[in-house]
């Protein structure tokens, strides 16, 4: 298991904004070449993202699965990669003063053969991967212009 957290300066708002649009993740998640499709009302319970991870031609088309979501707090997904299993994610938002965030992300794997390696190795290479994805994260949140719903 790999958990990491990071200092946003932002609201919890403005970085949710980011989870909740499917099409920035090939942005920010490590890992993740490519977005194919989004469910139309991503990020609801039960909608997916479509995606491709790893490198080409090597890279493998799956999709992630939203398991429970709650607007400017917690995302928690099911992220499938096939053959090498299955891991869910979850990242809460919680505010840490005016206009700053913690977000927390825990990574684990739940099926498949990665489930069976699980070792300090590869949690180690979960941390960093995670530590770089909410970096990237922070920096989508912080410079991205408000929507309309977003600005007050």
């Amino acid at each position: 298991m790999a958990k990491v957290e990071q200092l946003i300066n932002t609201t919890p708002e403005r970085v949710f904004a980011v989870l909740a649009d499917g099409w920035t993740y090939s942005d920010w998640v490590v890992g993740t070449a490519h977005i194919r499709d989004v469910d139309p009302n991503w990020p609801q319970v039960g909608t997916r993202l479509y995606h491709k991870a790893g490198p080409w031609p090597l890279s493998l088309r799956d999709a992630s699965v939203v398991l429970d979501c709650e607007p400017a707090r917690l995302l928690r997904l099911k992220v499938k990669l096939w053959p090498l299993g299955a891991g869910q994610v979850r990242l809460e938002l919680t505010p840490a003063g005016p206009d700053r965030t913690r977000v927390t992300m825990v990574e684990d794997f739940v099926e498949g053969p990665l489930r069976w390696v699980r070792n300090k190795i590869n949690d180690l290479v979960l941390h960093r991967r995670n530590r770089e994805s909410l970096r990237r994260l922070s920096d989508l949140a912080v410079r991205r212009s408000p929507r309309p719903a977003e600005a007050k």
